[in-house]
């Protein structure tokens, strides 16, 4: 029988305490996901801004834009101030609608393509956001679907002629759009 050396021994272990904690980390991580998409929203939270997950619960939407285009897409009404998630391939299309509130500016009406996502960070209002999905840039202004991770913080004085285009949703409705549009998901603005 052959003799295994130190290093060998040293190795192997070494080499199985990293794939313990890589699987640590990695269910560290998915935990972390679940929780803040768990999280309930705050006793401030807007009322009109409810669940996409929850149907039951939520007044009854606005009918889908005629005028919103075809395919997978996330269609956003200005006067509305309504989202619609929008699978085709589903027996019921429209899989999660929620009002949500735009900032200082508005996107123009058109069709655009998701092309950034980011997890968390601080918004243009100062206010830390979350599941920032970001569709347009307009005349130096940046739009985006996101939500805020404390609706009960303070929000910090801003220059009253500082832009802001985010739209805000809630922290429920933000993590429906974010798991349904990846970075290339069309989003449809309509008047």
């Amino acid at each position: 029988m052959a003799k295994l050396g130190p290093g060998v021994v040293v190795g192997g272990l070494t080499l199985g305490a990293m794939a313990v904690i890589g699987l640590l980390a990695f269910q560290a991580n998915g935990a972390a996901s679940r929780a803040v998409a768990a999280a309930p929203a705050s006793a401030s939270a807007p009322a009109a801004a409810p669940s996409a997950s929850s149907p039951s619960e939520r007044p009854t939407a606005p009918p889908l834009p005629a005028d919103s285009g075809a395919g997978l897409r996330v269609v956003f009404s200005l006067k509305e101030r309504q989202v619609w998630l929008v699978d085709p391939k589903k027996p019921e299309q429209v899989v999660g609608t929620f009002k949500v509130t735009p900032g200082s500016a508005l996107p123009n009406p058109g069709a655009y393509t998701v092309y950034s996502r980011t997890a968390a960070g601080t918004g243009t209002d100062g206010r830390q956001i979350e599941h920032v999905v970001r569709f347009t840039q307009q005349q130096g202004t940046v739009f985006g679907f996101s939500a805020l991770v404390d609706e009960n913080a303070a929000a910090p004085s801003v220059d009253p002629k500082t832009k802001t285009g985010g739209i805000r949703a809630s922290r429920s409705d933000g993590q429906a759009l974010w798991d349904f549009a990846p970075n290339g998901t069309r989003v449809v603005v309509v008047a």
